[in-house]
């Protein structure tokens, strides 16, 4: 596929800022500990970032970088070999193998059809009134979204929103539901978006941000993000819900007229079936099991107290045997997750995943994050508040016009050495928080491009709604992060 204009430009950046780094001299070539391998470090960096901005090529191929680049210039000490291996050995995370066991179970409940029966449920139980299904839809989605990648909840969801938009059109005589067609896209979209938030494989930059804690030291469990990040989901659903409903209530639409819709939905998906109960029990083991995940590393770490185990280790175990559960369970004849389901997992995501962690490791070992923390020094005299302030507002803003997972990839690498020790985990949990939370534009996030091709939104309606959405976000995110993550860690 050619690239076009744009990507072509991103690609000869990358390349060319790689080679200033390179060949233009600088003090990171003349470390008195590191010699020149700041400078090689932050060519790569420079280079991966400006790709994964532009998205000048896949990222997944972007995040294959160190695994040349690392080794060829000995960014992390003497030898081809060491080299060599301290770059593949991220690929192989913990956290690797915790985001691919969910991708897994997600897919266990999309072969099923599990995860559509929970979110018309959820509607049905929260009621039809046109206020009303807007909210059961945005809860529903951001539910199933706290388990499913943001994409192939919007994935799922749009068609169930499309065919009921289109059934209440039918039943109000054929009328284009410009404004409530409108509010329910975006409320798939914003929804799909702010649900991952909740769960540490909710999205990619949620495991790319555990992961990098881990690497620094700092171990945060499952049940510990949770306590984070689903409370901030369920404070700013309600004002997703009035900024819509405020597009939504333009249409003057009758108080009941929707429920035969949801109730014609779940009847073609007929009683539970045995599939279904088979995915929901080792779903909810699974997560039971992920919730006390640190009581069960804390008792593998007693038992086996020669074997450095960690939270991440247990969880991606957890991940791991779950999926093998669902493998080798049968169903009538069926499993209850069938390797062709596999294929639709986006296993892509896990070469992000590890190009993340090895670029971190990269910038860490070879010097560079030591450089990066002199010259941001002056950040550090900030007060705690603003410095989150401005870590959220930033990930929201280039949130804007690149991926989440892009986003977050490089403001971690950035912040790390921008804020004062004490504050470090907090800050970067603001910015992987608010790094999800760009609802003004198309390209912000998957979910956001995917509803947009319903038809019924406008850019300039997303981009006025998303604005004050987006500002909001990152106040919140800096504010709760500020108040909760130092009682949670």
């Amino acid at each position: 596929m050619p690239l076009t204009r744009g990507k072509q430009f991103g690609l000869l950046l990358g390349i060319a800022a790689l080679l200033l780094f390179l060949f233009i001299d600088s003090p990171l070539h003349h470390d008195a500990q590191y010699g020149n391998r700041p400078a090689k470090a932050a060519g790569v960096a420079a280079l991966m970032a400006i790709w994964w901005l532009t998205e000048a090529l896949p990222i997944y191929v972007t995040a294959c970088v160190p695994l040349v680049l690392f080794p060829l210039f000995e960014v992390f000490g003497p030898g081809f070999a060491y080299n060599l291996s301290a770059s593949v050995s991220p690929y192989f995370d913990p956290y690797n193998f915790l985001f691919a066991g969910g991708m897994c179970i997600a897919a266990a409940m999309q072969q099923c059809h599990l995860h559509r029966r929970i979110a018309l449920t959820i509607m049905s139980a929260i009621g039809t009134a046109p206020a009303r299904l807007l909210l059961g839809l945005l809860i529903a989605t951001a539910f199933i979204s706290l388990w499913i990648s943001n994409t192939a909840t919007a994935t799922m969801m749009m068609p169930i929103g499309l065919a009921m938009i289109l059934q209440l059109e039918a039943q109000i005589g054929g009328r284009r539901l410009e404004f409530y067609g409108c509010a329910l896209m975006l409320a798939i979209a914003y929804a799909s978006n702010l649900g991952g938030i909740g769960t540490k494989i909710g999205t990619a930059p949620n495991a790319q941000f555990a992961g990098f804690m881990h690497g620094l030291g700092i171990e945060i469990s499952f049940l510990q993000f949770m306590l984070v990040g689903l409370p901030f989901v369920i404070m700013f659903m309600p004002l997703i819900w009035f900024m819509l409903w405020r597009i939504g209530r333009k249409d003057h639409l009758p108080e009941r007229f929707a429920a035969t819709v949801i109730a014609e939905e779940l009847r073609k998906l007929g009683p539970i079936k045995k599939s279904e109960i088979v995915v929901l029990i080792v779903f909810l083991g699974t997560a039971a099991l992920w919730i006390f995940g640190k009581l069960l590393t804390d008792f593998a770490q007693a038992q086996f107290p020669a074997i450095k185990i960690t939270s991440a280790h247990v969880e991606g175990g957890i991940a791991v045997c779950a999926t093998l559960v669902l493998l080798l369970w049968r169903v009538q004849g069926r499993q209850a997750l069938e390797l062709r389901s596999l294929r639709g997992v986006p296993w892509e995501s896990l070469l992000l995943l590890g190009g993340g962690f090895a670029m971190a490791a990269g910038i860490q070992k070879s010097g560079l994050s030591e450089w990066l923390g002199t010259q941001l020094a002056l950040a550090r005299d900030l007060s705690p508040l603003l410095q989150v302030l401005l870590a959220s507002t930033a990930s929201v803003s280039l949130s804007a016009v690149a991926s989440n997972t892009a986003t977050i990839a490089v403001m971690l690498n950035v912040l790390k050495d921008a804020v004062s020790p004490e504050m470090l985990t907090t800050v970067l949990f603001a910015a992987t928080i608010a790094c999800s939370c760009d609802f003004a534009l198309p390209a912000g996030t998957p979910p956001n491009a995917i509803v947009f091709g319903s038809g019924y939104i406008t850019i300039p309606r997303m981009a006025k709604t998303g604005v004050v959405l987006d500002l909001a976000a990152a106040l919140l995110a800096a504010v709760w992060c500020w108040l909760i993550v130092r009682l949670v860690m």
